[in-house]
């Protein structure tokens, strides 16, 4: 009975140990990214938004940028704003329960809510139309914002997009595991960030393999917020939720009338390239996909020359996309980053045949 006594004695003092590990380590996290933006109440949620302003000699439309998965708006405002500073009016934000921005009383966890409240935001803000440019995750959010939103979409950019059901629908294990109620809880309270560390780096690699990951990313682009437990929780219920929000909303994406552009790697070791891209490509009239060879994850990143192209092209200008992805390839063909640790996913051929 005593060993009984001191193993539960171990494993309360061990529980009790990694959520003070955990709370140290996320107010660390924060303190060493900081807000750097402004704050709106939305549908019930504390957003936390950059706004840059339209210049005067503005070439450009209003564009909306909307990050994916683990992320928050520094990462396509890094790359990208300062491209199109200068040239057009921006808004990046963090999605709710992201970065700085809350979740809300659970009207933020679908891409469609999500949606709803960058159109509110843009309401706020004064912006009537944009062009809206999505990455991964956020991507889900832009075809709920052109169909729902159809008036405030001038154009809709894909970035490597998670959009449509895929074989299986399975996610990783620890997404699973945190939408379970209170495992899920103790778990993002007391793994999230000591094994989320230990493994980020490595994570990182892959999502951009074969293309380097730029210099000191995780820290300039704020990534270890997502370690922080409600953020990992928010980032566990939307991954896991996006196989099921898929089935339902794919067979409506004939419904999206906006100019479209699709830019994917072939090299994408995150979603199935072949599944989204070509998918949305195939739903959406007109759509243009711009497919790039050995390009991962991350075209925000690798290829930011590239995605200001598209978002000229989804904005009327007459841009020669196929020609720019030629140059990006010429630029990464060498990239061989995370080779024998990161391992490419193909779609099951049956899963490629015409329905």
């Amino acid at each position: 009975m005593n060993l009984i006594y001191a193993a539960l004695a171990f494993l309360m003092a061990l529980v009790f140990g990694l959520v003070g590990v955990t709370r140290v380590g996320s107010w660390l996290i924060e303190r060493r990214n900081p807000p750097i933006g402004d704050f709106a109440d939305i549908n019930g949620a504390r957003i936390h938004y950059v706004h840059v302003p339209a210049p005067a000699n503005a070439t450009l439309p209003p564009i909306v940028f909307i990050h994916g998965a683990s992320a928050n708006l520094r990462d396509q405002m890094l790359p990208l704003r300062p491209l199109l500073e200068g040239r057009a009016e921006m808004l990046f934000f963090d999605r709710p329960g992201f970065g700085w921005s809350g979740r809300g009383p659970g009207n933020n966890e679908s891409p469609s809510a999500q949606a709803n409240t960058i159109a509110a935001l843009m309401d706020r803000l004064g912006m009537k139309r944009a062009v809206v440019v999505g990455h991964s995750f956020g991507a889900a959010a832009t075809t709920a914002f052109g169909r729902e939103h159809a008036d405030k979409t001038l154009g809709l950019v894909f970035l490597a997009p998670a959009t449509h059901p895929w074989p299986g629908g399975a996610t990783s294990w620890y997404y699973d595991l945190t939408t379970i109620p209170v495992i899920g809880w103790l778990f993002s309270e007391t793994l999230s960030y000591p094994a989320g560390t230990l493994q980020m780096a490595d994570a990182t690699t892959c999502v951009f393999s074969p293309n380097k990951v730029p210099y000191n990313y995780l820290a300039t682009a704020s990534i270890p917020l997502v370690l922080r437990p409600p953020a990992f929780r928010a980032n566990a219920t939307d991954v896991a939720g996006l196989y099921r929000y898929a089935l339902g909303a794919a067979p409506h994406y004939a419904e999206i009338k906006a100019p479209t552009v699709v830019i994917s790697g072939d090299r994408d070791k995150v979603v199935y390239a072949e599944i989204h891209s070509v998918g949305l490509v195939r739903d959406i009239a007109g759509a243009e996909l711009v497919w790039v060879h050995n390009l991962g994850h991350k075209p925000d990143w690798i290829a930011p020359d590239l995605v200001v192209g598209a978002i000229e092209k989804a904005a009327g200008k007459d841009i020669d996309l196929q020609a720019m992805a030629r140059d990006v390839e010429a630029r990464i063909a060498g990239d061989a980053y995370g080779a024998g640790k990161c391992a490419d996913i193909k779609v099951p051929q049956a899963e490629l045949a015409p329905t």
